[in-house]
């Protein structure tokens, strides 16, 4: 009955939030739009980071090779399959670099992620130079709110991802990894094949919210699609969200995004301080996060937190 509660609550809130698109100004539409590529992000990084311990500094890496590769497509397929070939693209290249890049683990991989993050945005950054081109301008872009629809859609569907998989056998065995990894191969545990599809599933979700989000900016330019503030702004919202579980990046995220429109506009260079401090906070005093913290509060119920 819980459960048939909770999926009502869901499809009405679905409902309302597509609703809005209809008739929200433009800056309702704008903080909307950004909710949702957050959520998206941030339960991409549960399905890998969240559940496997493999923390990633560099996710942002998906998210801008998939709006290279929307931009290198744009004007020759239609919009929305561009936004699924981009996906598509970067979960088969997911595929062959992830055998080596998770041959590492622990604070190695830490650093072999932001790594690799900046290696891919060097390298664009050289194939756009040699072509002579600075930034790559996106005309006839769908309006805000088609592109608000967009991005709700896709953080539904990461979101319902990420809850799947935390109450699957694929969750299991990869939670079994974050636990004792050597411990899970022993038993017979698939790890190489776990975290493998892990790190796929995790980068298709990121590429297409960059390919929607170079539309929602109207214009590609690669320090701005590589940033690692990308990387770091999403890490931040799931470990302050709280829970290896798909209410917890969500929680997050609307806490965060809320708190940066109150103080973008008059403090921009005190954000990322305030959110450095939040992080420190939230790990010292509440380790579980927003989630794990409601839940033992008013549920009784324990949660564990990368």
């Amino acid at each position: 009955m819980k459960n048939s509660l909770k999926l009502v609550l869901a499809v009405v809130l679905c409902v309302f939030l597509a609703g809005v698109a209809g008739f929200a100004d433009e800056y309702i539409l704008g903080i909307g739009f950004t909710i949702f590529m957050y959520i998206a992000l941030a339960q991409s990084w549960v399905v890998l980071s969240g559940l496997t311990g493999y923390i990633s500094l560099g996710h942002v890496v998906f998210f801008g090779s998939g709006a290279y590769v929307f931009i290198l497509i744009w004007g020759l397929v239609p919009v929305w399959l561009g936004v699924f070939c981009s996906g598509i693209v970067v979960g088969l290249v997911s595929l062959i670099v992830g055998y080596p890049v998770l041959r590492v683990r622990g604070p190695y991989f830490v650093i072999l992620s932001f790594g690799l993050a900046e290696l891919v945005k060097n390298l664009v950054l050289i194939n756009e130079a040699r072509m002579y081109v600075s930034m790559r301008p996106v005309f006839g872009a769908p309006a805000l709110y088609q592109l608000y629809t967009a991005m709700l859609l896709l953080a539904i569907i990461a979101t319902g991802l990420t809850y799947w998989i935390r109450r699957s056998r694929f969750g299991a065995g990869l939670r079994s990894i974050r636990e004792d990894e050597e411990a899970a191969e022993t038993i017979g545990v698939p790890v190489a094949k776990l975290k493998l599809l892990a790190f796929a599933i995790s980068g298709v979700i990121p590429a297409m919210v960059g390919a929607i989000f170079i539309m929602r900016s109207g214009i590609f330019q690669s320090g701005d699609a590589f940033t690692p503030i990308v990387s770091f702004t999403m890490v931040t919202m799931a470990i302050i969200g709280g829970s290896d579980d798909a209410p917890g990046p969500f929680l997050g995220v609307v806490f965060l995004v809320l708190l940066q429109e109150l103080l973008w506009v008059n403090w921009p260079e005190v954000y990322m301080i305030i959110l450095g401090i939040l992080l420190l906070g939230f790990v010292l005093f509440i380790p579980n996060g927003i989630y794990g913290w409601l839940s033992e509060k008013y549920f009784g119920n324990k949660k564990n937190v990368t």
